[in-house]
C-alpha cells in the first residue's frame, strides 16, 4: 500500500470510524458501512477488488486486491468506449454506401445494386429507411440485378448466439456484423382480447415473407409466458403451438432470429422496405465485394461516436459495444477488422498512456463473457487519465447518473450521492461491478471502481451503494 494512501487513511480513521478488515494476506482499512455490508452478504475479501482516488491526487486512497485480475461484467464497457473516443476522435462516423454495378435506363438499374458497410452500430429501421429514399431519389425504381451485401469490412467469424448462456434468441447474444441491421432484432407485440377469445400478434419489422401465426388465448396466470407460447421458428415465419395468457395484457417480446442468417435477415428487410418505397426488386441476395468499377449512389453517414457510445454506456448495449471494438482494429495495414486487432489496439493505447494491465483479457469488449478480466486499478488508472483528456466530457457524459437515468436510475434514489455519480454498472453470474466518477459533497471528484466475482455477488449491491455513498460523504 502507498504510504500516502496509509497516512490518509489514517486520518480518515480518526473522524469517520474506518476499521481494519483482513482480506487477502494483508490488513486494509474499509469503511465500517462496507465492511458490514460484505459481512452481511457473505462475500469473501479475495473477491473483491477496490480502488478509490481522487482524479488529481497521486495515489488511491482505497485500494483493496486491486492488482488482482476480476471478469468486469459490462463495466468493461468503459475500456471499449474510453479508447473509441480517444483514437477514432469524437467526430468519427460510420458510412454505409449504396453502389450500382450495371448502367441506369429510366428507373431501372441495369444490373446489381451493392450495399457495402463499414460497422455502424446503429443501423436501425428509420435510418435505414432514410438511406433507402436516397437511393430512391436517385431516380432507381427497379433493380434487374442482386442485392450484393459487403460486409468485408469485418473479418469473417462463426458466431455461435448460443455460446454465451445457450439463449441464441437473446438479443443481447447478436454477433458482430459489418452490415448490422436493426441490431438484428425484432420484436413481437401480443394484444390479447378477452372478449373475442383471440391474440392479437404484430411484427414491429418490415420482414418480406414472413409470417407470424398467433397463439391460442388462455386463462393460466400470466408466469413464464413467453415460454408458455411453445414457439417454432423457421426461415418463413413463427409459429405458436402454445397459449398466450389474458392475464399478462399487453405484452413485447423482443428476440433475435438467429434461426437464418445474417444475410437473408437483411435481404427480408430490403425487400418489404423497398416495395414499401414503390421499388420493385425479385432478385437474389447473396455476399460479395464492390467491384471496381461501381459507382456511388447514395451514402448514410451514422450519428457521431459520442452518442454511439452514449448509448452503449448508459443502456449497456452489448452488439453495439462489440461493433466499437471491431471498429478500432488499425486501418493500415487495409485488413479486416477483428476482435483481436481491436484487443491489440487496446492494450497499445494503455501501454501509450503509462497503464501496465499484464491481466487484461478481452473477448468482445462487451463484457458479456466469462473471460474478461481487468484489474480494478488498470480500470482505475485509465478512468483517471480519461478524466484529463479532451475527450473526458464526451466521455463522463456517456455514464448514467446515479438515481436518475440510465441502468442507475433506480439506485440511491433518495440518498445525498444521487444525481452527483456517474456510473456503469455490470452484473452476471457470480459478478457485480461498478465504476464511474462521484463528486462528493466536498467538491472533490473521485474515481471508484469496486469489482467483485462471488458466488454471493448478487447480494453485493448494499455493498457498493454503501461504498458510493461514504465516498459522496467522506472524500
Amino acid at each position: 500500500m502507498h504510504l500516502f494512501t496509509i497516512k490518509k487513511l489514517a486520518r480518515l480513521a480518526a473522524g469517520c470510524g474506518l476499521i481494519a478488515w483482513a482480506a487477502a494476506g494483508w490488513t486494509q482499512a474499509l469503511p465500517p458501512t462496507v465492511e458490514e455490508a460484505l459481512q452481511s452478504a457473505g462475500i469473501a475479501a479475495d473477491g473483491v477488488g477496490i480502488y478509490v482516488r481522487e482524479v488529481s491526487a497521486g495515489a488511491a486512497l482505497l485500494e483493496l486486491n486491486a492488482a488482482t485480475a476480476f471478469n468486469p461484467a459490462s463495466v468493461m464497457k468503459l475500456v471499449t468506449t474510453d479508447a473509441a473516443l480517444e483514437l477514432l476522435g469524437p467526430t468519427y462516423a460510420w458510412k454505409t454506401r449504396a453502389y450500382g454495378g450495371g448502367p441506369q435506363h429510366g428507373d431501372v438499374l441495369q444490373g446489381d445494386l451493392i450495399i457495402q458497410g463499414s460497422g455502424d452500430p446503429k443501423l436501425v429501421l428509420e435510418n435505414f429507411w432514410l438511406f433507402l429514399r436516397r437511393i430512391r431519389a436517385q431516380g432507381i425504381r427497379e433493380i434487374s440485378g442482386k442485392l450484393v451485401l459487403d460486409r468485408s469490412a469485418f473479418a469473417d467469424s462463426v458466431h455461435d448466439a448460443a455460446a454465451f448462456d445457450g439463449e441464441p434468441g437473446e438479443p443481447y447474444n447478436v454477433g458482430p456484423d459489418a452490415l448490422l441491421l436493426n441490431y438484428k432484432s425484432i420484436g413481437l407485440r401480443f394484444s390479447p382480447d378477452a372478449a373475442g377469445a383471440t391474440v392479437q400478434v404484430s411484427v414491429d419489422l418490415p420482414f418480406a415473407g414472413f409470417r407470424v401465426a398467433a397463439p391460442a388465448l388462455s386463462n393460466g396466470n400470466c408466469g413464464n409466458w413467453q415460454d408458455a407460447l411453445g414457439a417454432q421458428f423457421s426461415a418463413d415465419g413463427i409459429v405458436f403451438n402454445g397459449a398466450f395468457p389474458a392475464a399478462c395484457g399487453a405484452k413485447t417480446w423482443y428476440l433475435s432470429p438467429y434461426w437464418i442468417s445474417d444475410a437473408e435477415f437483411f435481404g427480408k428487410v430490403f425487400r418489404q422496405m423497398w416495395q414499401e418505397l414503390g421499388g420493385s426488386f425479385n432478385g437474389a441476395v447473396v455476399d460479395g465485394r464492390v467491384p471496381e468499377d461501381a459507382r456511388l449512389i447514395a451514402e448514410w453517414s451514422s450519428q457521431a461516436l459520442p452518442e454511439i457510445v452514449r448509448d452503449i454506456n448508459k443502456y449497456s448495449n452489448n452488439v453495439m459495444a462489440r461493433q466499437v471494438l471491431l471498429s478500432l482494429a488499425p486501418e493500415l495495414p487495409p485488413l479486416p477488422a477483428s476482435t483481436w486487432r481491436g484487443a491489440a489496439a487496446i492494450r497499445a493505447w494503455l501501454a501509450g498512456k503509462g497503464i501496465a494491465a499484464p491481466e487484461l483479457v478481452i473477448e468482445n469488449g462487451s463484457g458479456l463473457s466469462r473471460f474478461e478480466r481487468i484489474a480494478a486499478g488498470t480500470l482505475g488508472r485509465m478512468l483517471v487519465a480519461a478524466f484529463h483528456a479532451p475527450t473526458m466530457p464526451e466521455f463522463i457524459g456517456s455514464l448514467p447518473l446515479v438515481g436518475l437515468d440510465g441502468t442507475m436510475r433506480k439506485r440511491l434514489q433518495a440518498d445525498g450521492v444521487a444525481g452527483q455519480a456517474h456510473i456503469k454498472s455490470g452484473s452476471l453470474d457470480g459478478v457485480r461491478s461498478i465504476a464511474g466518477y462521484v463528486l462528493a459533497a466536498s467538491g472533490r471528484r473521485y474515481v471508484l471502481v469496486c469489482l467483485i466475482n462471488d458466488r454471493n455477488a448478487a447480494r453485493a449491491r448494499a455493498v457498493q451503494d454503501a461504498l458510493l455513498q461514504w465516498i459522496y460523504q467522506n472524500g
